[in-house]
């Protein structure tokens, strides 16, 4: 019985979170465009459907990945091993990343638009191979990212600091890289920062705050994701230049 109320619980949660965007929706399509909503029935479907995997999705983060964070953050806190935690912090920024549906769609879209300008040969091999580098290049950067990051967890150095460093080489980036890439390197800040990274990444930086003596979760455990939005950027721009 606790079960299912929990499980209903969570579905109307679902529906209230979602329920803007379909009054939007239904506002300008039905007010503003004054027409009906084509394929009604496959487009409820569709919203149930989306409905019943958030549900899904925010469970499985409450039940799997978050409490695994968080122990590990605590395992490797209680180890003191500084190397080991640096190393895994590096993996898992980049195990995370590389598996992002997001940025695999923003990779191979990026690869098609980069053949039709005449940057790269348009076939099969070379689509792949940029697609491949512009992923493996975001990759390392957010895995750099969670390494400073969670350095910065450990020694307790403000956020703020690093963060306006962070930008300033952003700006001076934009300068000299190419036109065609500034585009691509800002939406794979974004992409990056997606289902698969956050929740491990934002477990990772509050277990290991509130693991550490003398820091506090609400000041030191968060901000990765912020490092993890910022370094692609960088590391794009300097793909573009180079490729």
């Amino acid at each position: 019985m606790e079960s299912l109320k929990a499980i209903s619980s969570a579905l109307f949660d679902s529906l209230r979170d979602l329920l803007p965007i379909l009054v939007v929706i239904g506002f300008f399509q039905l007010v503003v465009l004054q027409q009906p909503i084509p394929n009604f029935g496959e487009i409820a479907i569709g919203f149930a459907l989306v409905v019943i995997g958030l549900t899904l999705f925010v469970q499985g983060l409450n039940m799997g990945l978050f409490p695994i964070g968080e122990c590990m953050a605590y395992a490797f806190a209680t180890k003191g091993n500084v190397f080991w935690l640096l190393c895994f912090a590096f993996a898992l920024g980049f195990g995370t990343t590389i598996a992002e549906p997001a940025l695999i769609a923003v990779a191979r879209e990026a690869a098609s638009v980069a053949a039709e300008g005449g940057m790269i040969a348009h076939t099969a091999e070379s689509l792949k191979s940029y697609a491949q580098g512009l992923r493996y290049t975001v990759a390392i950067s957010v895995g750099i990212a969670i390494m400073i990051g969670v350095f910065r967890i450990v020694m307790g150095w403000p956020i703020q600091y690093l963060i306006v460093v962070g930008y300033t080489g952003v700006v001076i980036m934009t300068v000299f890289a190419p036109a065609e890439i500034i585009g691509i390197a800002y939406d794979s800040g974004g992409v990056t920062t997606s289902t698969i990274t956050v929740p491990l990444v934002t477990a990772l930086g509050v277990g290991l705050a509130s693991s550490i003596k003398g820091r506090n979760p609400m000041v030191d455990g968060f901000g990765l994701i912020a490092f993890a939005s910022l370094t692609p950027m960088i590391f794009v721009m300097g793909y573009g230049m180079l490729v």
